[in-house]
C-alpha cells in the first residue's frame, strides 16, 4: 500500500495534529487481523446515523457483519496525525472491483479525506482499465461523494444504492 503523505485542509473539531490552516498529512497502510475490531468500532460510529434513519440499526449486527467480511489483504487503513483515520477495502470481482467498507472517523469527515482517499484509489484502478461497484445507504450523504467521482447510480432498493464507475469516468462537480 501507499505510504507517502498526502496534505489535505483541515477544519476546526479534528484531532491534535489537525488544526486549522495546518496540512492534514495522512497515508495507507495495510489492514492487519488485528485491525479488525477499532474498524468493526468505527463502522458503527459512523453508519448508525444512516441505519437508524433507516430502521435497521442493531448494536451487534452492525459489528458483527464487518468481522464477518473483513478481509485484510484488501483492505486499507487511513492513518492521519499519527492515528486510524478510517478505512477502505478494494476487492476484485469478476467484472472490476469492489470498493467496500469506505469509514472515515466522524470528526474528519467533510474536510476533503475522503476525496484525496478516493481519487488515490481511483487512479490505481483506472491504471487497471477496471470497473468500479459499490452500495451506499439510500440518504446517505456519501452517494454525493461517489457522485463527484464520476460513480452513477446502477440500481437501488428500500435499503441501498448500487453505483458504478466505468474506467476513467470524470468527476461531475466539486472537490
Amino acid at each position: 500500500m501507499d505510504t507517502s503523505a498526502r496534505t489535505d485542509r483541515t477544519r476546526r473539531g479534528q484531532p491534535p495534529g489537525t488544526e486549522p490552516g495546518r496540512p492534514l498529512a495522512w497515508a495507507l497502510r495495510s489492514a492487519e487481523p488485528a485491525d479488525v475490531e477499532v474498524i468493526a468500532e468505527l463502522r458503527a460510529t459512523v453508519m448508525r446515523p444512516d441505519l437508524t434513519r433507516l430502521g435497521r440499526f442493531d448494536e451487534h449486527r452492525v459489528r458483527q457483519r464487518l468481522r464477518d467480511s473483513f478481509s485484510p489483504q484488501h483492505t486499507s487503513v487511513i492513518v492521519a496525525a499519527g492515528a486510524l483515520a478510517g478505512c477502505v477495502a478494494v476487492r476484485p470481482a469478476e467484472d472490476g472491483r469492489w470498493l467496500e467498507h469506505f469509514y472515515l472517523a466522524p470528526a474528519l469527515q467533510g474536510r476533503g479525506l475522503g476525496s484525496a482517499v478516493l481519487r488515490t484509489l481511483l487512479k490505481r484502478i483506472d491504471a487497471d482499465h477496471a470497473l468500479v461497484r459499490l452500495n451506499v445507504l439510500q440518504g446517505s450523504a456519501a452517494q454525493r461523494l461517489y457522485e463527484r467521482h464520476g460513480f452513477t447510480v446502477e440500481t437501488q432498493d428500500p435499503i441501498d444504492v448500487y453505483m458504478v464507475r466505468q474506467p476513467g469516468a470524470t468527476r461531475t462537480e466539486g472537490p
